[in-house]
Order: structure tokens, then C-alpha cells, then sequence
């Protein structure tokens, strides 16, 4: 339990600070322990108040014909993810999330170099909007969404207000898939409310340290750690 509860104050204080991130660091953390399918739904009930509060905050950078969209692929792409989360082999799953987790964090490396803003282009929102998809339904990741939207997005506030916009609706469907499916239970729920303190504190902590730290230096350290957690999670499952 303790270490749940400092993966749970980690993460969502990186949430805090930089609007995404969470998911990777929570799971990536607590996958050497325990199976994708118990961490996701926990993350997931924990992690959809967090998009409320950050989306509410920077709802004036809100952008509806980018949000809108780029939801509806990734509600497409979530079904067959939410699937393969509750039918596949969980050593699989944590070598394929290994593996994501260095390939998210190569290009996220690789965009603290290219932070320049580019124009949005629609073949690269649907194949970004589906992949993303099937990452969140079966990891509960969207730094693949991160990553394009600090590509399009002119500052951080837009960035985080577009983010969690997109995540506050993924994240509603996907809850209710869970529930329908039985991956969310009352027991997963009861455990998640004992974590919700910590979250809470987490976030607060962040969401004022955004204002006090230097956002990029942190993000290049959670990147270079999340590349060795992916690497590490990969030789621990074979």
C-alpha cells in the first residue's frame, strides 16, 4: 500500500506540473508488481478528476474543432484496446507496454528539441487519434496524444486545457466500458477512493510548482526515467 501511495502522489504531481504524464509514470512504476489489468481501471477512476480540474482551469484555450475530433478517434480506438487488456497474456502486455513506454519517451526526448508549433494536419490527427485510442484502452496512455498536441498547441496553457479536455471525454467512455466489461469493481473502486487523498495532494503540489519550477527540466528528467522504467520492465518479463 505505501507503495501505491508514493506512486500516487509522483504521478499526479507530475500531472500538476505538466498536464500529462501520469499514466505512463503510474503504470510504469506499478507494473513491476502488479498486472496491467488492475492498474489501469485504479489509474483511471483516480486520474478523471484531475482532467476536470486542469481542463476547467485553462478552459479558455479550449479548441472545440481540434477536441472534438480527435475524442471521437480515440473513443474508436479504445474498444479494441479495452479487449486486448481483458483477453491477453499479462506478460505480453508488459513487454508490449515496455515497449511503447521507450518509443513514447524517444519522441517526447525528441520534441523537447522540436518544440516549435506545426500546422495541424488531418491524416496525422486520425492515425494519431486512433493509435492513441487503443493506448488508452489498453494502457490508459496518452502521451502519444501528449506528444502531438505539444506539436500543435501554441503554449502550455493551450496544451494543457486541449489535453485534458480530450482525456476528460476518453476517459468517461472508457469508465463506462469498464464497468460494462467488469474490469472496474466495487473492490477496485473502494481502493481508489483510499488513494484519492494523495492524488489530490499530488496535484495540488504540482499545479503550484508549475509556477516555481522550470516545467522543461522536469519533463526531461520523468522522459529519461520512463525510458529506463520501459527498459527494465521488458528484461524483468522475459
Amino acid at each position: 500500500m505505501l507503495w501505491w501511495i508514493a506512486v500516487t502522489v509522483f504521478s499526479f504531481f507530475i500531472k500538476g506540473l505538466c498536464g500529462f504524464a501520469n499514466t505512463l509514470v503510474f503504470t510504469s512504476l506499478l507494473s513491476f508488481t502488479n498486472n496491467n489489468v488492475n492498474i489501469s481501471p485504479v489509474e483511471l477512476v483516480l486520474g478523471y478528476p484531475t482532467n476536470v480540474i486542469v481542463a476547467w482551469k485553462e478552459r479558455r484555450w479550449i479548441r472545440w474543432q481540434l477536441c472534438v475530433p480527435l475524442s471521437v478517434l480515440i473513443i474508436l480506438g479504445s474498444i479494441p484496446g479495452i479487449l486486448f487488456l481483458k483477453n491477453a497474456d499479462t506478460t505480453v502486455i508488459k513487454i508490449l507496454f515496455g515497449f511503447v513506454i521507450i518509443g513514447i519517451g524517444g519522441q517526447m526526448l525528441w520534441q523537447e528539441k522540436h518544440a516549435k508549433p506545426v500546422r495541424q494536419s488531418k491524416v496525422a490527427l486520425a492515425v494519431i487519434g486512433v493509435l492513441s485510442g487503443v493506448l488508452c484502452g489498453l494502457y490508459g496512455v496518452g502521451a502519444l496524444l501528449g506528444a502531438y498536441m505539444g506539436k500543435i498547441t501554441e503554449n502550455s496553457h493551450s496544451f494543457k486545457g486541449n489535453l485534458c479536455t480530450v482525456f476528460w471525454v476518453e476517459s468517461t467512455m472508457r469508465i463506462l466500458l469498464y464497468l460494462h466489461w467488469g474490469i472496474i469493481s466495487l473492490e477496485v473502486l473502494g481502493f481508489a477512493v483510499k488513494l484519492v487523498p494523495f492524488m489530490i495532494l499530488g496535484l495540488v503540489l504540482g499545479m503550484v510548482s508549475s509556477s516555481l519550477l522550470d516545467e522543461k527540466v522536469v519533463r526531461k528528467v520523468v522522459i529519461v526515467m520512463l525510458i529506463f522504467s520501459g527498459a527494465a520492465l521488458i528484461v524483468n518479463s522475459l
